[in-house]
C-alpha cells in the first residue's frame, strides 16, 4: 500500500474527503517526525510505538572489493509493533 491508497482507505473508514484524510496523513507525518528528531518517542496503544536507537560507530567491509570502511555513528528511527497489531497480523 503506498501513500495515496492508504489515504484512500482512511477517507473511506472515516467517512471524510481524500483532501481532508491527506491532511491529517500529513499532519499525524509531521508530528511524529518533529517528536523523533527531538528524541521523545511516540506510541500508539495496541498499533506499536515508534522510538530512535543510536547506533555505535562500526567498521564494515566494501562489498565490491572487500576493504574495510569505517561506519559512522547515528541514530536510526525505529518501530515496535503492539501486542494488538502482531495478534492481528498473525491470525
Amino acid at each position: 500500500m503506498n501513500k495515496s491508497e492508504l489515504i484512500d482507505s482512511i477517507a473511506t473508514h472515516a467517512k471524510i474527503s481524500k483532501a481532508d484524510a491527506g491532511r491529517a496523513l500529513d499532519g499525524f507525518i509531521n508530528a511524529t517526525t518533529k517528536a523523533l528528531k527531538k528524541g521523545d518517542r511516540v506510541a500508539l496503544v495496541g498499533f506499536g510505538s515508534f522510538s530512535v536507537a543510536k547506533r555505535a560507530a562500526r567498521t564494515g567491509r566494501n562489498p565490491s572489493n572487500g576493504k574495510t570502511i569505517k561506519i559512522a555513528a547515528k541514530k536510526v528511527a525505529k518501530f515496535k509493533a503492539g501486542a494488538d497489531l502482531k495478534k492481528t497480523v498473525n491470525k
